[in-house]
């Protein structure tokens, strides 16, 4: 009798001890979870300069923010990165990218084009680490300027102007966004315009992406810049 009461004691501490550590597991997905949803927050915002700052007093911050991003990812009907992969794919291999917040560089990895990935910080090695408002390119060297849910930011103009500078005239601006950032996507176009892009085409018909792409036709106009902003994609607590 004595051994089934110990042997009963056994399971019952086996069972607290199976519990205690799905709480402790569920504990640190909600902590995690938290942390994710405030770096993100973070990105929209701050300035580029100011994230990069973040990310390299706390290095473990961006690689924590991707594996929430790619968590949101896995409930998303479809990747915008996916048509700008085959856009890219049925261009020529020598047309030259660039890759403004290239996180894990899929892109990199999937053409055979030569892709300049820029991230405020790396996930692997492929990663030319900077801010995107000032990345090491010269000038009109690039074919396609990529920015795949990455304008964000406080200072997105800065990131556009950029892009201008190293795109060539005639090359591509490539953008995917959330479709709930944008309140009017004309006053976007128009913005556009002013630092020196025509409206090549748009897909809004989806409820969660907008794509367009833009051709450099042109330098930024000189004088007061467009005032550019999109309403930031924060996630909700689960």
């Amino acid at each position: 009798p004595g051994e089934g009461v110990e042997g009963q004691g056994e399971g019952g501490i086996g069972l607290s001890s199976g519990r205690s550590a799905a709480l402790r597991s569920r504990m640190q997905q909600r902590l995690q979870s938290a942390r994710f949803r405030y770096i993100n927050e973070q990105l929209y915002t701050s300035s580029s300069a100011e994230a990069r700052c973040m990310f390299a007093r706390d290095t473990d911050a961006f690689l924590l923010y991707h594996q929430g991003f790619n968590t949101q990812l896995q409930s998303w009907p479809q990747n915008p990165v996916h048509n700008i992969i085959s856009y890219i794919k049925h261009r020529p291999r020598s047309a030259v990218v660039a890759d403004f917040g290239c996180g894990d560089c899929k892109i990199a990895r999937d053409v055979g084009n030569t892709v300049h990935s820029f991230d405020l910080a790396a996930l692997n090695n492929m990663v030319t680490v900077c801010d995107m408002a000032k990345v090491p390119l010269a000038d009109e060297s690039v074919d396609i300027a990529v920015f795949c849910l990455s304008l964000m930011g406080t200072n997105l103009v800065d990131f556009l102007i950029e892009a201008n500078r190293v795109l060539r005239v005639g090359g591509v601006l490539k953008i995917a966004e959330v479709a709930s950032r944008f309140e009017d996507v004309r006053s976007f176009i128009g913005a556009l315009g002013s630092l020196g892009f025509k409206l090549l085409s748009k897909d809004t018909d989806s409820r969660f992406f907008y794509l367009f792409d833009f051709g450099k036709t042109r330098q930024p106009r000189e004088g007061k810049l467009p005032a550019l902003q999109l309403k930031p994609c924060l996630y909700k607590r689960r």
